[in-house]
């Protein structure tokens, strides 16, 4: 088909499903169409401006960048106006016909039909657009890419309803218009007084001039005014922008239906000047959830004013990637990119202030708004704990802002930090213990922690896939050395010393026993300092890998060392007695080896031969 021809194309299946959705979920949140849309506009004049540096063809177009809000009351109509980079035909079939996300279909899954928490999912995958039909029930858009010919216009029509009629179009101005039919019972945003209050309330802060035509009588004239602020946010002194305004520029800034959590707003001058407008949000951004550590949708850099990069990575590391924002910049070069972001000195330090600022509003946070911080710590906790490994600099602030389960504590939900932990310490308790397991349940039973735990001895219990990896950076707390309870030797006083080394010596012929039985499974066989209640467990060496932790990586094809467990047994424990006790050397290896297996099960480690395992169990309970 002629790329000029008309045609009416059928919506994607995944973009029929996000209009049923929004039309169905947004109903409460109806009046969010027209923040969309002034935000969409914006978005485009930005562009403009900014590809006008660097494009002669586009030069001057940016001198008079604007967004008009029309109303017709007689058509029925509401057109929210823009002389920004305008689309291309390819443009608006990628952009309004297509959701062009691999997380699309997860997307559509998530969704719970609740209709606040979807309308929520909706604002955060940025489907703003389609808001409209909460409202129309017909939408034109008309468009022509900056720099290109009048006759390169596109219209772009819609009911909603699963097909798109799409056709070329003269369009002697480049920019894009964007036309919302109203229903019939949404005369409310047909009153200037109703578009201006919105204008005001979610949109005051754009950067470019909102204007409408000046009202008479209920009726719009040919004379138009500016009815916002027109100055970026961030460039204002802070004593004077209410936290509404703040909360309606991150609502905007990043198409969120939530209140941010937290925000900080800083201004810093001398031998380099910067404004940064930080942002936490109260959830997870869909983005972040479904793209991790690759999809980075940071914060937006503006150089004296000018929007030059959206996702500027290079501005925060990748453990605060969730932070939401603006960094404007007095000294960058207008012509920077991402290489030479990332080769740049004065990078360096705005990074540096970006990443103290953020984690000076958490501490605060943590320390004032305890319920807040159970906010945030719930949603970014696992990602904050990468800053752990990735950020040396800042390691132990960082850690005193992570929470653990704990066995002094009720439940995962329950959870301490690493000060709260130090000032419960025993008296001449040096270290600080932690257990790591596949689960919370996994790692509150682990039978290393029986004889701390008889000693009155916290551990905090660690669950996330992440926290074995930490731990392998995370050595020390305030001079505290942090321990893991299932690695490296107990420490022991000269009573419990001598009391193990007596238990050894007489277990010698049991210990060579079990080694002779199991053979070359097992790297060793010790005496226990960990066991009180449990027959036997897995003792590991300090720098090696935790077994839940090396089958992961085993099932994600990656090499793991093939060390051989040490087992550590408590002799005065039943099985142990009947093994001792028995001569069928067949009875003996069943034991040995479920003494094995029960261990290897505990510390989360594959069993190599499940059907044999229950073979020797129902032999064993059937003797």
């Amino acid at each position: 088909m002629n790329a000029n021809a008309t045609e009416t194309r059928k919506f994607e299946a995944e973009v029929a499903q996000v209009l049923h959705l929004v039309t169905h979920s947004l109903y409460s949140h109806k009046e969010i169409f027209l923040r969309e849309l002034i935000s969409n506009a914006s978005d485009a004049c930005d562009k403009l401006r900014f590809q006008a540096l660097s494009d002669a063809a586009l030069k001057g177009m940016d001198a008079d960048l604007h967004i008009d809000v029309l109303w017709d009351p007689e058509a029925r109509t509401i057109s929210v106006r823009d002389n920004g980079i305008g689309m291309t035909r390819e443009d608006v079939i990628a952009n309004i016909g297509t959701i062009a996300s691999s997380g699309t279909r997860k997307f559509l899954e998530n969704l719970s039909g609740d209709q606040k928490a979807d309308a929520r999912l909706i604002g955060q995958f940025g489907v703003g657009f389609y808001a409209a039909f909460v409202v129309a029930d017909k939408v034109t858009v008309h468009t022509r890419h900056a720099g290109a010919d009048a006759a390169d216009g596109v219209k772009w029509e819609s009911d909603g309803k699963g097909e798109y009629l799409l056709e070329s179009e003269e369009r002697a101005e480049h920019g894009t218009t964007v036309t919302l039919h109203l229903k019939a019972d949404e005369d409310e945003f047909l009153k200037a007084w109703q578009l201006r209050s919105l204008v005001h309330k979610y949109s005051d802060h754009v950067a470019f001039t909102i204007r409408m035509p000046k009202d008479e009588d209920g009726k719009p004239t040919d004379e138009l005014e500016t009815i916002n602020a027109a100055s970026a946010l961030w460039t204002r002194p802070k004593n004077e922008i209410e936290d509404e305004e703040y909360v309606n520029f991150y609502k905007s800034m990043g198409h969120d239906f939530n209140d941010p959590l937290a925000w900080t707003h800083n201004r810093v001058e001398g031998t380099q000047s910067f404004t940064t407008l930080l942002y936490v949000p109260s959830q997870v951004p869909f983005d972040l959830m479904m793209g991790g550590r690759d999809e980075r949708k940071g914060l937006k850099l503006y150089i004296k004013r000018v929007f030059v990069m959206d996702a500027a990575e290079q501005l925060l590391p990748a453990y605060l990637r969730f932070v939401r924002g603006v960094v404007d910049s007095d000294d960058l070069p207008l012509n920077v990119s991402r290489e030479i972001l990332q080769q740049n000195r004065q990078v360096d330090r705005i990074r540096g202030a970006c990443v103290k600022r953020v984690l000076d509003l958490l501490d605060k946070l943590a320390r004032d708004e305890g319920e807040k911080f159970a906010t945030f710590w719930g949603a970014f906790g696992n990602t904050l704990k990468e800053g752990v490994v990735e950020d040396p600099d800042n390691r132990e602030r960082i850690a005193g802002l992570l929470r653990f389960a704990s066995t002094a504590g009720e439940g995962a939900a329950q959870t301490v930090s690493l000060d709260d932990y130090i000032g419960r310490m025993q008296a001449g308790q040096e270290d600080i213990w932690v257990i790591s397991a596949e689960t919370h349940a996994a790692a509150a039973g682990s039978p290393q922690l029986e004889a701390l735990k008889a000693k009155g001895i916290e551990v905090l219990l660690l669950s996330d896939r992440i926290d074995e990896w930490m731990l392998n950076s995370l050595t020390e707390y305030k001079g505290k050395r942090i321990r893991n309870a299932a690695k490296g030797e107990l420490p022991l006083d000269e009573s419990d010393k001598q009391k193990q080394e007596e238990a050894s010596k007489e277990a010698e012929p049991l210990l060579e026993r079990i080694k002779t039985l199991l053979g070359d499974r097992v790297g060793d066989v010790k005496v226990s300092a960990r066991l009180v209640d449990s027959p036997s467990c897995l003792a590991l060496a300090d720098h090696e890998m935790a077994p839940h932790l090396a089958r992961l990586l085993r099932e994600a094809g990656q090499p793991v060392p093939d060390n051989k467990p040490v087992l550590e047994v408590n002799p005065a424990h039943a099985l142990l007695k009947r093994l001792q006790g028995t001569e069928d050397d067949a009875q003996a290896g069943d034991l040995a080896l479920l003494l094995l297996e029960q261990a290897e099960v505990a510390a989360g480690a594959p069993l190599a031969d499940p059907a044999a395992f229950l073979k020797r169990v129902n032999r064993l309970i059937a003797s």
